[in-house]
């Protein structure tokens, strides 16, 4: 990734535009990272990684049914080694 000044992102913004095609840049102010600027094909990707967050309670039994018939995938198996054992 790239990291840039906010200065130097005001003088160059066509080629840091550019450059944010291909990886994100981060911009800095007074030494501290302040944004980042990436394609709009990363943003929206990173988008619909977003997942809904629900409490418990929202659940309804059907829900929980649900989950407690879930079975994984089988390419899951490959994480398995990240379980403490």
């Amino acid at each position: 990734m790239i990291t840039i000044t906010s200065a130097e992102f005001q003088r160059n913004f066509g080629l840091y535009q550019d450059a944010a095609l291909k990886e994100p840049i981060t911009i800095t102010r007074n030494g501290r990272e302040r944004m980042v600027v990436l394609s709009a094909e990363e943003y929206h990707r990173l988008k619909r990684r977003d997942r809904q967050v629900m409490a418990l309670d929202e659940f309804t039994e059907a829900d929980l049914q649900a989950i407690r018939k879930a079975e994984p995938p089988l390419d899951a198996a490959a994480f398995d080694h990240e379980i403490d054992q």
